[in-house]
């Protein structure tokens, strides 16, 4: 696959880039490379070969979802209100934004 120039400036506009005839036409070859690059990848042998997340096996350390009373787990909602400018109901109020 190619681009060509008038692709180059359709995409620059779909993006929302200001571009100049001289950096569109110094991106086309950029943008030719890249698609040369993805049609390699194209070409390679993936048959047999599970897709992967991650290069190397995470697993997820989890643990229980308690709720804690000590002053580093929890049950301190009226000191965190007291930094609040304004609190209704036991939480932080915001003014209203509508645009």
């Amino acid at each position: 696959m190619s681009v060509d120039l008038a692709t180059v400036r359709k995409i620059a506009g779909l993006a929302r880039i200001a571009t100049s005839d001289a950096e569109a036409e110094a991106l086309l070859p950029e943008l030719n490379n890249i698609l040369g690059w993805i049609e390699q990848l194209g070409e390679v042998n993936t048959d047999g070969v599970e897709p992967l997340a991650a290069v190397i096996p995470n697993h997820l350390r989890l643990r229980d979802d308690v709720v804690t009373h000590d002053q580093t787990g929890g049950g301190i909602r009226d000191a965190v209100l007291a930094n609040a400018p304004q609190a209704e109901h036991g939480f932080f109020a915001v003014p209203k934004v509508i645009e």
